[in-house]
Order: C-alpha cells, then structure tokens, then sequence
C-alpha cells in the first residue's frame, strides 16, 4: 500500500538524524504509537499497543529513548520540515507566513519541568501549566511547526534542585516569551527555512513589545503583529522634534524627542477618529459555514517608542471594527511595504488562524499534551516526535490536497491479556483505554471535530498497514 510505504521511508529519512542505528527501532515505534488512536499517547500505553508480548521491556526501551537519549530535536525538526516542503506544489510556494504563538499544558503537581500557575491559553486562565513556545511556517495550503521550546518561569530558573532533578542544562537561564521567539526566528533564518518568508506574525503578547518588532527587523524580516489598543504612535503629518542643534562639542545629539504640542496617541484614540471613508468592508477566506469578512482600515503611523531612540519610521497600522461593534476589536502594526494593497495586508495578518488546526490535532490526535515524564529533554522530545509524525499527515494532505478525508484507522491494536497499567489496583480489571487524559476535557472555546487523520493498524513490529477510504 501507497502509504505504508510512504510512512515507512518517511521514518527511515528521519532516523538519519538520530546519530546510532540502535535509535531507529524506538523511533519507528514511538511515532507509529502517536498514529494510532489511542485516548493517551504516553510512554506506557504506547508501548503496551506496540509490544504487547513484551510490554515491560519495551516500556523501558521507549522510556530511555525519549527520556534520555541524545539525539538533537532540531535536526529532527530540520527534517520534518524538509521533507514537507519538497511536497509543496509550485503554484503554493509563495506567500509563506511564519507565526509565533505559544500553547499551555495542564499539568497537577509541581516537579514536572517548568510547571508552574501561569496563564495558560487551553484553559483561558491562570493555573498549574506548562507553556512552549513555538514558530510555524504557513501559507494558503498548509502550516508546520519548526520549533518548540518550553518557557521557563523565574521560579524555575532560580531553583537549584528541581534543575538538577528534571536535568535543565545549565545553559538554559530565564528569556521570556518574545526573547525565546528571538532565538527561534534566529535559528529558521540560519536553517535556511525563512526563505520566502513574508511576514512574522504574532499576537499582541509579542507584537506590543517594541523589542520583539526590531529584533525580527534585525533579522531582515517583515511583521505583521497584534499590538494591544493602548499602544501610541503618530498619525499622519505628526511626529516627534529631531535632536537638539549639535553645539560643536561632544558628541552630536541622535536621540529625537516628544513634541509636546503633538503628543502621541493610542491606536484605538486614532481609529476613532478616522473618517467613514476610511473604511472598507473585506473578505479573507472562506469559513466553514461562511465568508470570513469585517471592517477595516489602515493608516501610515510612526510608532512612538521607535521615535524616543532613532529617526522615525512609518509603518502601517491595520484596525478591525466590525459592524455592529461599538469601537475597533484588533490593530497591527507592520512594516510590510508601502506599497502594499489593503485587500493582501489584510489577508497576511490573517494567516494566523493556520495554526489553530495543528495545536487541535497536535493535541487531540497525536498527544502533545500527553507526556507524562519530568525531564527537559524528555518534553522536548516528545513534542519534536509528536509533530514527526503530524508532518506526515501535512505531507499526505498537500498530496493530494481535494481529499477531504485521510485514511482512518479502523482499529486499535489489542492489549496484552490481564495487562494492567501503573496506578491501577492490585484487584482491579484490566483497562482498554490507559490513563484518561482530563486535560482535554478542559476548553476556552469549542472546538470543531478535526478532519479524519490516518491511523496505523499492527501488524509485525510495526506491522503497518493504512486503510484508504
């Protein structure tokens, strides 16, 4: 079968990268694990679906593989990425986008790495989470994530012993979110995987950082970012005073300053302000039971905070009000050219919503949020696998791209007779669904049924086989 095979060199391609033979095995193991359709996709139920004659052997092979093992995520990554771009027809080359975004993990207790009562956007509160940072790369057909990386509260960096005990390397210190998004767009560009890259996007978590904004300028790329409505800039013809007149002593002044009979302003003070002209009623895609479509409207602004430290720089700012709406919902600020039309800004920042399917099915179908261990490397290699193996599935859909639905599994392999996991009782019956997840029970919003994924049936080792509908 056409996608037995298909999985199966994807998997030896990806074993390249693993730097010893002995790491193939657990590797096609695990990720055929995160195929089926298991309620948790853990160490321990994946072994006990994949090696039932020998579960404790294979638990421990698994368990050494993803928790200890020194293979490195990012040439993993590299891979994944590679293997899915060679798949990305000619004509759906252009318009690439990359997203910074993070996603949280409910998690009880507090020794697991990074844990710790922080906002987390699954449960759209304050709670016991661990929280990853992560960039995309999307257009029009399809978005991938190219990397991921936990974020480390203070709390955590400060703690000596719980370090030691979930093996933080002594590199890793405090970055906050947009600092950690840096690093990652630093580490895309070097990769050569930014290449025709238009924009950055990110919300305004990110993009009302004026440091995030120039840091990916320095990188030479563009943004288009959320900025929260309180941010302030210039309008049109305004701006701050240029330095003082140099007196021909010392160093000639650089920094330019406020004027105070032209202060700067919020965006939102700006929006309200703009003529009825100003605005234009625009679609951007089609939704599932509609046209996406809303009210927006864009201005040359200079930013106020660029202003205080070098010569000013206009760049767009983008508000959305739709109608009916008492006052504007969104604003962006970009430094995508002038000569941008409305209708393609519109469409970049836009472009976000890609990402909301990957963290669906990452999390729902492949088990993102399912890794039970406590070390760093162990999260970190759980989540490089967990995207492995949806990168097959964005690889099979650019394929053939008119399918509405993948191949399905069509059964989950059998447990071993009398098998019982950890924690259950020593009189209780055998369970054939392993450790409920009761982290997914838990939702900001609902969430639609994602598109059928494909699912692998046992059979050898790996016996794999694909079932096309």
């Amino acid at each position: 079968m056409r996608m037995m095979k298909q999985f199966d060199a994807y998997l030896s391609r990806l074993c390249e990268v693993l730097g010893h033979a002995d790491r193939d095995a657990p590797m096609r193991e695990y990720c055929t694990g995160l195929m089926l359709p298991l309620k948790r996709k853990s160490v321990e139920p994946i072994a006990a679906h994949i090696g039932p004659q020998a579960v404790s052997a294979k638990h421990q092979s698994l368990l050494h593989f993803v928790g200890n093992s020194t293979w490195s995520d990012e040439a993993m990554l590299r891979g994944v990425h590679d293997y899915v771009m060679e798949r990305v027809p000619k004509v759906g080359r252009k318009e690439w986008v990359l997203v910074v975004d993070d996603t949280g993990h409910p998690k009880q207790g507090r020794d697991s790495v990074g844990v710790a009562r922080q906002y987390c956007g699954m449960l759209g509160k304050t709670d016991n989470c661990q929280v990853a940072v992560s960039i995309s790369k999307a257009n029009a057909l399809m978005s991938l994530p190219l990397a991921y990386r936990l974020y480390l509260p203070q709390e955590w960096v400060k703690d000596a012993p719980r370090r030691k005990a979930t093996k933080v390397p002594p590199e890793v210190g405090f970055a906050t979110k947009p600092q950690i998004a840096l690093e990652q767009l630093a580490w895309a560009c070097e990769q050569g995987m930014a290449v025709g890259v238009q924009a950055v996007l990110a919300d305004s978590a990110y993009g009302t950082e004026y440091a995030f904004r120039q840091g990916i300028a320095q990188l030479g790329l563009r943004y288009a970012v959320e900025v929260k409505h309180t941010s302030k800039v210039w309008g049109p013809g305004q701006g701050p005073l240029p330095p003082v007149p140099w007196t021909g002593k010392g160093r000639a002044p650089t920094r330019w300053r406020k004027d105070p009979q032209q202060p700067a302003q919020s965006v939102k003070s700006l929006a309200l302000a703009l003529p009825a002209s100003a605005w234009r009623a625009l679609r951007w895609r089609e939704g599932t039971n509609e046209t996406l479509q809303s009210r927006f409207a864009r201005v040359r602004v200079t930013v106020a905070h660029d202003a205080e430290h070098r010569a000013p720089k206009q760049e767009w700012l983008l508000v959305e009000w739709p109608q009916g709406e008492k006052a504007p919902i969104k604003y962006w600020l970009s430094n995508l050219p002038k000569s941008i039309s409305m209708t393609k800004l519109v469409n970049t920042v836009k472009m976000r919503w890609r990402i909301e399917r990957d963290y669906q099915e990452l999390k729902q179908e492949f088990g993102l949020s399912h890794y039970e261990g406590r070390g760093w490397r162990g999260f970190h290699h759980h989540a490089t696998l967990t995207i492995a193996a949806y990168g097959f599935l964005v690889a099979e859909r650019l394929i053939d791209p008119s399918s509405k639905k993948n191949t399905v599994f069509r059964e989950v392999p059998a447990l071993p007779k009398g098998f019982r996991p950890r924690g259950a009782t020593a009189g209780g019956s055998p369970r054939a669904r392993l450790d409920p997840d009761v982290t997914l029970g838990h939702r900001t919003r609902p969430r639609r049924a994602p598109a059928s994924l494909p699912v692998l049936r046992k059979t050898q080792f790996m016996n794999i086989s694909l079932l096309t509908q």
